[in-house]
């Protein structure tokens, strides 16, 4: 059986070890490709359209399933407006549409003032009570691979990831027009992009499929991998 082209799009302040469970697990059936933020101009992060446009050029072929977590997941909406015919199937994992207003603009920008003044460990210490739930802050584990992870994307990445997140448009209006087989998916205790955003995000896009998983946060692929892994196997092959 021929695998199927998929490209897992990271999100904010990750690397290709996001998704890094899934590539091995899923090379069965998947031809996987996972852009890396690390090979992008810096230019790119200028405006969405530029990200999705350099996401798009890395596709594993012309006709593709894809799959974004967070600002991944951003990105991928993004792409459903430059480019829908290319896109078979639709995931989009710990997500959310709205554009941000004032205060969130704020603490973006207050966090990106600390990466210029040298505060990136400290930026990250933050992160991390927004991507992993306190439950499992003490898993030295889970905790040491995503400060890896992040610190390889690094301060210059990061702060024109936020700046760009900070003024994101809001995609609910384009959500009904989605007409690909969608499968939205969001952990429980989710503090970054909490689940109403997920559920907002499965009620705007016709005929799409929400999944919860349960005792997790928001670096779902990463946190649950055996899950999520499972998630995305049954979305490819079902």
């Amino acid at each position: 059986m021929a695998r199927v082209p998929l490209l897992l799009v990271p999100g904010l302040l990750c690397s290709p070890r996001l998704f890094a469970a899934q590539t091995s697990a899923l090379a069965d059936v998947a031809e996987i490709v996972v852009p890396d933020w690390r090979r992008a101009p810096l230019s790119i992060w200028s405006d969405w359209a530029s990200a999705a446009r350099w996401v798009l050029d890395q596709a594993p072929a012309d006709r593709f399933v894809l799959a974004g977590l967070s600002l991944g997941g951003m990105l991928a909406v993004e792409i459903m407006q430059i480019a829908p015919e290319r896109v078979s199937r639709l995931t989009l994992l710990a997500t959310g549409m709205r554009a941000q207003n004032e205060t969130e603009r704020a603490i973006r920008r207050a966090r990106i003032r600390m990466a210029n003044d040298g505060l990136f460990d400290t930026v990250l210490g933050l992160q991390m009570s927004r991507f992993i739930p306190a439950n499992r802050l003490p898993d030295a584990a889970l905790v040491g691979e995503v400060v890896t992870m992040c610190r390889e994307i690094g301060p210059e990445i990061y702060k024109r990831q936020e700046e760009m997140a900070a003024v994101r448009v809001d995609r609910r209006p384009d959500l009904p027009r989605i007409a690909c087989s969608t499968l939205v998916a969001c952990g429980r205790e989710d503090a970054a992009t909490p689940l109403f955003l997920s559920e907002e995000i499965a009620a705007g896009i016709p005929g799409s499929r929400l999944v919860v998983l349960e005792k997790c946060g928001h670096l779902l692929t990463m946190e649950r991998p055996e899950a999520a892994t499972a998630l995305l196997r049954e979305f490819l092959t079902g």
